[in-house]
């Protein structure tokens, strides 16, 4: 399933140029009012030329304004909330925010997921004979809970925090395992490398990031795209753990929805487990 403008706009804010950023900050703040806008309007909001304007569209292949505001026609009634303040001085309603944030992360996030695709990842998994998950920094506790749930559920899962540790267990897999990869932004350098020893073990790779087009998803196998909304502090960087998170446990809850003898495995992981419970 194609991302809606919205989700386009997010996904390649970190490679726009300085003048398309002012271009899209002013339409994700306002993407609403924005269908009724003039192309001198939007370049008058962002202090741009009605030039620059017509490049940033076409730099997110639209033929034009006017298919622009066609694409943001098409998702206004989701749209309000994707851009919201978080504010201290009003703490109910940056909650009410923040909530809507997550909501428009899950939503999206799940309905940017192919059918045929998603079959074909859960076929992927459930062939593998080890999963290796990798993340870094932020993003790793996703790939911790993804190497808890995928253990519990009879899928041979491992993964270090350590990228060195990591390297090394890439290095031991070979063409029957799966290399899962999740990164936001789609670009670590180091990612990227291990992915590269993966296919050198002739690995499968997948991918969860919120950018199709990053070096990450253009190097994976399978790509799985996720929407960010949330705005760390009001700054150009953009991140948040549930999106990528809420993919996770729709693949950990169809591989149950698959083989009702994984629920069997979860009870007696958890029956085992429960004695170091008070």
């Amino acid at each position: 399933m194609a991302q809606n403008i919205i989700d386009k706009v997010y996904s390649q804010l970190p490679k726009m140029t300085a003048t398309d950023q002012k271009v899209a900050q002013v339409i994700l703040d306002e993407p609403v009012a924005a269908i009724n806008w003039t192309i001198a309007m939007l370049a008058k909001k962002a202090s741009v030329s009605e030039a620059s304007v017509s490049r940033f569209c076409k730099s997110l292949g639209l033929a034009g304004f006017h298919q622009l505001k066609i694409l943001l026609a098409q998702v206004s009634e989701t749209t309000a909330s994707y851009e919201q303040e978080v504010n201290l001085d009003d703490m109910q309603r940056s909650l009410r925010n923040i909530r809507d944030n997550k909501i428009a992360e899950i939503t999206n996030s799940l309905g940017n997921l192919d059918t045929a695709l998603i079959q074909q990842t859960l076929t992927t998994l459930k062939q593998a004979r080890v999963l290796q998950v990798v993340a870094e920094g932020n993003t790793y506790p996703v790939a911790s809970d993804a190497i808890y749930k995928f253990s519990q559920i009879g899928i041979l899962a491992i993964g270090s925090e350590s990228w060195a540790t990591a390297m090394a267990q890439t290095l031991n897999l070979t063409a029957v395992d799966v290399l899962l990869v999740i990164s936001n932004s789609g670009e670590s350098r180091e990612l990227l490398s291990q992915i590269e020893a993966a296919h050198q073990q002739r690995v499968t790779v997948v991918a969860i990031t919120n950018r199709p087009d990053s070096p990450i998803a253009q190097q994976a196998d399978i790509h799985l795209t996720t929407a960010v909304r949330q705005r760390v502090f009001q700054a150009e960087y953009y991140f948040s753990r549930i999106a990528a998170g809420t993919v996770i446990e729709a693949l950990f809850l169809l591989l149950i929805a698959d083989d009702q003898e994984r629920l069997a495995a979860i009870k007696r992981h958890e029956a085992l487990i429960s004695n170091t419970k008070i």
